[in-house]
């Protein structure tokens, strides 16, 4: 699908998705010598009611770095659109799977502390294959998809994380 002059045009889950991810690295900027406006209730804006993490790193990565190691390492087959150490988030861009020329994936990851935990991840996996017309479509993702994936890097993390130790 193109526009005028070759431009690609993004589905609208896609463009959103960029919106959010642009806003998200800007709101953390605030976390690093440029004071941001207070939150009224200091909670994460893409979780809702999930609160901010109590501590803030001075300096260096702003999220656990074995999350990170462990999350690019996972989604290392995958073409990334955007990756920000700072912020915790990591965009892959469309995945096609040879053996599934019909069906493409995509994936977000959301670093949410600087601790090793399993509430620190938060990972959605989209899905959109193609219509009788050969347009993409997005279709329903099986609700243990973004857990299987979460666990794989919460595994990986551990991996590194032993391996750094002794």
């Amino acid at each position: 699908m193109s526009g005028f002059g070759g431009e690609r045009r993004f589905p609208r889950a896609a463009q959103l998705l960029a919106m959010g991810a642009s806003a998200l690295a800007l709101a953390g900027c605030g976390h690093f010598g440029v004071p941001a406006a207070p939150a009224p209730s200091a909670l994460v804006p893409h979780l809702g009611s999930k609160p901010a993490p109590s501590t803030l790193p001075a300096a260096g990565i702003g999220v656990n770095g074995y999350l990170w190691r462990a999350s690019l390492d996972c989604l290392a087959f995958m073409p990334l659109q955007s990756a920000d150490p700072f912020g915790g988030t990591i965009i892959t861009d469309w995945y096609v799977n040879p053996e599934k020329l019909d069906e493409r994936l995509k994936v977000t990851v959301y670093i949410l502390d600087a601790r090793l935990r399993a509430d620190g991840l938060n990972v959605t996996v989209f899905k959109q294959t193609k219509n009788d017309k050969g347009e993409w479509v997005d279709a329903p993702v099986a609700a243990q998809t973004d857990i299987d994936v979460e666990n794989s890097i919460l595994t990986r993390a551990r991996q590194l994380r032993l391996s750094n130790i002794g």
